[in-house]
């Protein structure tokens, strides 16, 4: 028999957030694993608030919703906030009780020069991997390192010249439309880095990952995985010059060769192919493992002879798995802040995201119920 649909309000259940979310949801183990950082790194925290004043909304409430931003892959923050208003499980991992209202959206905001910096996601990103390395899921010995562009929070039509002349002195062509979107001509200017600058984004810099790829305005992101679980030990934001690739693989080689002892090896591909990053890394008493060119190799015989090596070459592109995440989940194919030190922030946020993810998974796969 058919029933009818509750048309009378039902009584008021009085239940807790920790009691809807199931014992064996995913992000209970991410919440444990947050918990833990935020306590450790509660003086950090404190140093950045005045002891007087009016009571700030709790610091960690928003460090948790920026992670459910990043890890469920939320375009905004007001659409966060919309979430946090009915979704239980957003709460619960916020730790935003259910008789507390959601704030408003340009909260963060407000709070961005605060807690969204590097010294902040810096820190949370060394507790997460200080909980690996004490779980004894890194590698000790062997690391693979590369570097992507991510896309500025900028159109192509902001980069304009810096000494904002005309058509005549290298300035974008307006041919049709106004507004304060027009149709630009790009066609037989010339346009550098050295000349032209973003209006939008000052700091970003127009970059191409390879040959027939299109040029774009653009960040460098940087990473160092450990091979054994693919996880990030070390990473950096930095403007998207031709040799950022290069030395801040070196500079985050030289911070994780300072932990380590005995010899290392690292695994990289043709970009890395070059004398003066062959000699820094050896000079660190870490072998290149880099691919090898068919003209101006500098690589030896030693080293591509030995078996170590081949098993760089397949285990380097491991690297290219937190990309993939970062881009499609993380939110980082298009970004969405402005400038040097907030964009290094989040991409820090998204990489302790990502192993954040990934510790769960090895707990699930090393110890199944």
């Amino acid at each position: 028999m058919r029933g009818d649909q509750e048309r009378q309000e039902g009584f008021i259940v009085f239940t807790s957030l920790e009691d809807r979310i199931p014992a064996d949801h995913p992000l209970r183990a991410i919440r444990r694993m947050v918990d833990k950082a935020l306590r450790e790194m509660s003086p950090l925290i404190d140093s950045l608030y005045a002891e007087r004043g009016r009571i700030s909304i709790p610091p960690e409430y928003l460090l948790r919703a920026q992670m459910v931003q990043i890890l469920f892959a939320i375009p905004s923050e007001r659409r966060l906030c919309e979430h946090l208003e009915y979704n239980l499980l957003f709460r619960w991992f916020v730790g935003l009780p259910l008789s507390e209202p959601v704030w408003h959206p340009t909260t963060f905001t407000k709070n961005r020069d605060r807690l969204l910096s590097s010294e902040v996601a810096g820190a949370f990103f060394e507790k997460i991997r200080a909980q690996a390395e004490a779980e004894k899921l890194l590698s000790r010995e062997h690391f693979s390192v590369d570097g992507t562009l991510l896309e500025a929070a900028a159109s192509l039509k902001s980069f304009r010249a810096k000494d904002e002349g005309g058509p005549k002195d290298g300035g974008n062509t307006p041919v049709g439309g106004g507004g304060r979107n027009p149709e630009v001509d790009f066609h037989g200017e010339r346009r550098s880095n050295a000349t032209h600058a973003s209006t939008t984004d000052p700091e970003a810099r127009l970059a191409k990952k390879g040959r027939g790829k299109e040029a774009k305005l653009a960040y460098a992101g940087h990473i160092v995985v450990e091979n054994r679980h693919g996880l990030i030990v070390g990473c950096d934001l930095t403007p998207a010059t031709g040799t950022a690739e290069e030395e801040a693989a070196l500079t985050l080689l030289s911070c994780e060769r300072a932990r380590r002892r005995g010899r290392l090896t690292v695994g990289a591909d043709k970009g890395y192919h070059t004398k003066n990053f062959v000699k820094k890394t050896r000079a660190l008493r870490i072998t290149p493992h880099v691919a090898e060119k068919k003209r101006c190799n500098v690589i030896d015989q030693r080293t591509t002879g030995w078996e170590g090596y081949q098993v760089s070459m397949r285990r380097r592109k491991i690297v290219e798995e937190p990309f993939g995440w970062m881009k499609t989940v993380g939110g980082l194919r298009k970004l969405r802040h402005r400038g040097t030190k907030k964009v290094r922030a989040v991409f820090t946020f998204t990489c302790a995201c990502f192993n954040l993810v990934r510790l769960r998974n090895l707990g699930a796969e090393l110890c199944p119920e």
